[in-house]
């Protein structure tokens, strides 16, 4: 990986004041910055390569296309996935998880079960939840330790003849815990459920093997990746995927029509119906091609450590609760927090004045934070960019923080 200077360079966005303060960026659990090629790249399709691709029979429209069917080739790759034809294209994570639950990738009756766990964000949650509602289905949660850890003991008592799907994140972006993928995936095939994964917070930070994994369908974001917002993916095994129906309807997505009836095309193209996000796409394979120059073993170990570093920096402070695991290895670069009994809300404004952007609330977890039993938390989340002086800094800051709350009888 380039050293981190070199690196920094290639953001824009670090590089300028908030709040009459140096920027000091930790929402990339959030969404990640966008270097300078990926930048570059969406410029200049906009300008030089704007053309509708699969449709035009000129020479412009044949190269956008290759360009962006590349981009699938390249995903595939990423994830080690056996073939380019079962990526699809998507809005994001949330769109390919909502294709997971209601593409027909499983059919459910009165009684069937859904398994997800405590640590689920709501794109993981919510569809099964009404999925279930309609199907009659019963939806079962999988605890987690004291430590933010799966329960495994838990999930084994849980899965059973009737578990139809299992639904798990491969890493929570709340705890930061890193969930043993191919064990889950491996136990839920050996009683006939149908796995899913959302992954918006490994890919790009942790190598991702999909054949390894074992999974059926893994969804993830190019936004969390360093790529643009409104591009994601929907990875899935070709015979799960080739089961599945699409759940939008129209041009480019259709082998033939006539009055009576229409056929679809193969897959992967039969999901991508309409005009797709051609810049997104263009963007996303430059992002893959940045993460890949520096190395997703090097980044996720980079994370890591800085992670680990912010913890335990926290964890120092005495009126700090740190959530999730201990070990710098069992989790990613998100570092959940409260101070004493300060609205996490506040703790998150008072750093925001000293030019630190966190995250504070539920994350999208609400059953997790039911379970932790708080209203939310302030969320730090890093990316290899970052620097163990911006890490030091936000440690500080808490402290200054808890401070001058305390100083006026809060917290």
């Amino acid at each position: 990986m380039q050293s981190v200077d070199a690196v920094r360079a290639d953001f824009p966005f670090l590089n300028q004041i908030m709040n009459g303060h140096p920027l000091i960026y930790l929402d990339n659990a959030a969404t990640t910055q966008k270097p300078r090629p990926v930048l570059r790249a969406l410029r200049q399709y906009y300008t030089q390569e704007n053309v509708n691709v699969h449709r035009g029979g000129y020479a412009r429209a044949a190269a956008t296309t290759a360009e962006y069917e590349g981009v699938r080739t390249r995903v595939a790759h990423l994830i080690n996935a056996p073939s380019a034809r079962e990526v699809v294209f998507t809005k994001g994570t949330t769109e390919a998880l909502n294709w997971a639950a209601f593409g027909g990738a499983v059919s459910l009756k009165p009684g069937d079960e859904i398994l997800v766990t405590v640590m689920e964000h709501h794109s993981n949650l919510v569809p099964w939840q009404v999925l279930a509602a309609r199907s009659g289905a019963v939806l079962r949660f999988v605890e987690v330790t004291a430590d933010g850890i799966l329960d495994w003991a838990d999930f084994q008592r849980k899965l059973s003849a009737r578990t139809r799907v299992v639904a798990i994140s491969a890493t929570s972006n709340v705890l930061g815990t890193v969930n043993p993928v191919t064990a889950i995936a491996r136990t839920a095939h050996k009683a006939g459920a149908l796995v899913v994964v959302d992954a918006a917070q490994a890919v790009g930070h942790m190598p991702v093997d999909v054949q390894k994994w074992g999974a059926d369908l893994v969804a993830f974001s190019g936004h969390k990746m360093l790529g643009p917002t409104g591009i994601g993916v929907l990875w899935g095994q070709r015979a799960v995927l080739e089961r599945m129906h699409p759940l939008e309807y129209g041009g480019e997505m259709i082998s033939a029509v006539t009055r009576d009836e229409t056929t679809f095309k193969e897959v992967p193209w039969c999901f991508e119906g309409g005009t797709q996000n051609i810049a997104g796409v263009i963007g996303l394979g430059k992002a893959i091609q940045y993460l890949e120059r520096q190395g997703i073993g090097a980044i996720q170990a980079r994370e890591q450590q800085l992670a680990a570093r912010l913890a335990t920096g926290l964890r120092a402070l005495p009126q700090v609760t740190v959530y999730g695991p201990v070990s710098g290895k069992q989790r990613n670069g998100v570092v959940a927090f409260n101070v004493g009994s300060l609205h996490a809300h506040d703790v998150a404004t008072a750093l925001d004045a000293q030019g630190t952007a966190v995250r504070a609330g539920h994350h999208c977890a609400q059953v997790l934070m039911k379970h932790l039993g708080v209203s939310g938390t302030v969320r730090a989340s890093v990316a290899f960019y970052n620097t163990t002086a911006e890490v030091d800094a936000l440690v500080a800051q808490v402290e200054r923080t808890e401070a001058f709350f305390k100083k006026y009888g809060m917290g």
